[in-house]
């Protein structure tokens, strides 16, 4: 079901192992300090690869994260603010992505901006709990939806480069 590129990349992420959400006190503490660790790790990796492809943050309670994320395409940056809240059965339920500003743009996205992750993502996350995180969510969430979605927005027309919307030549 994945490549070997992203089996090479999934077996860099650490694992996590307290089974944790908000609502568990210390134990969301310990379950958050491991993703903030897996996280740290698979940016440095994504880096090192020459592969960095987002940027998250979190509120203080670690419950709803926010940044930005990216897709290069014909050399050109696509950059998108993405968003989402830990859910309350967290880890066993999947946090649900959303990049709002491509809301009702593409079939594969429900209301709000949250992509379709049903069908391939879910079941390997159930699959994975509690040792799947955010940084799984990211890498085989977000990141393969990303690779899909966007070329084909593109070559659509309904998402277009920023530079080319305010007039400026982004082809060269």
């Amino acid at each position: 079901m994945v490549d070997a590129s992203t089996k090479k990349a999934l077996a860099q992420i650490t694992l996590l192992k307290t089974k944790a959400g908000p609502r568990d006190g210390e134990l969301w503490v310990q379950r958050l300090k491991e993703e903030y660790q897996s996280l740290i790790k698979y940016v440095q990796n994504n880096k090192e690869a020459d592969n960095d492809w987002f940027r998250l943050e979190s509120n203080k309670d670690g419950t709803r994260w926010f940044g930005k994320c990216w897709y290069i395409h014909d050399l050109l940056k696509y950059e998108f603010d993405v968003e989402f809240d830990i859910p309350v059965l967290y880890p066993t339920t999947a946090p649900e992505i959303a990049i709002p500003e491509l809301d009702g743009k593409t079939a594969k996205m429900y209301r709000g901006g949250k992509i379709c992750l049903t069908d391939h993502f879910k079941p390997l996350w159930a699959r994975n709990v509690p040792r799947f995180g955010i940084a799984h969510a990211m890498a085989l969430g977000l990141g393969p939806w990303l690779a899909v979605e966007i070329p084909d927005l593109i070559s659509r027309g309904i998402v277009t480069h920023k530079e080319k919307d305010s007039g400026g030549d982004a082809s060269k």
